[in-house]
């Protein structure tokens, strides 16, 4: 039996319709909650259980140690100076490698690294725990529209030679991208007695 043209077009439309409603509505819903399931920890320490950090940086190596006084400062810079560190500061990175989160993972070749700038980073974070565990964080260029920064954490190669390439948040190079004077504690000036460079008046002679 031949079809009306009329209904023939209703159900090439009905169709059309349903292999739309699966591919945006059910496959589009499962691919959307594959990428908000590689929204992942990077790290999975606390903030306690640091107990030295080194940052490197094209202009600076600063190696960091908690303060075994347990006391203020928390943090204590060991070199390139040895003097106690902004705690304000070394708590703002801290913040980022414990609650920082990659928005996806890519899966790439090693030789295909320079592509992102992990060869020659910006900036390789090496992390000490208390447990004496050791974890990095490898700092790349930003991605396309600078929403991002293509970051290594811990990059041993997996089992097919690649290398977990991760998007990370451009906080990071803020946060490292520092001047040695930045990671010193402030000065207090408050703390400082007032008037001692002021001088004494002189005495008269009294008759």
């Amino acid at each position: 039996m031949k079809l009306p043209r009329t209904t023939l077009i209703l159900i090439l439309l009905a169709l059309g319709l349903g292999g739309f409603v699966y591919f945006y509505e059910i496959r589009g819903a499962t691919v959307r909650e594959e990428i908000k399931e590689q929204k992942q920890q990077i790290f999975s320490f606390a903030e306690d259980d640091v107990q030295s950090l080194t940052v490197k940086t094209k202009k600076l190596t600063l190696n960091l140690e908690r303060n075994p006084e347990s006391s203020n400062p928390k943090w204590l810079i060991k070199s390139p100076t040895s003097e106690p560190a902004n705690d304000a500061i070394v708590s703002y990175l801290l913040d980022l490698l414990v609650k920082g989160k990659s928005d996806s993972t890519l899966s790439t070749p090693a030789k295909q690294l320079g592509e992102f700038a992990l060869d020659q980073p910006q900036a390789t974070i090496n992390i000490t725990l208390k447990n004496q565990q050791n974890h990095q964080l490898i700092l790349g260029k930003p991605n396309f529209n600078g929403r991002f920064l293509y970051a290594q954490a811990d990059s041993a190669a997996k089992p097919d030679g690649n290398i977990n390439v991760l998007l990370v948040s451009p906080d990071f190079a803020n946060a490292v991208n520092r001047e040695l004077s930045e990671w010193k504690q402030p000065v207090d000036n408050s703390l400082k007695l007032p008037g001692l460079s002021t001088p004494l008046p002189t005495p008269t002679n009294s008759k």
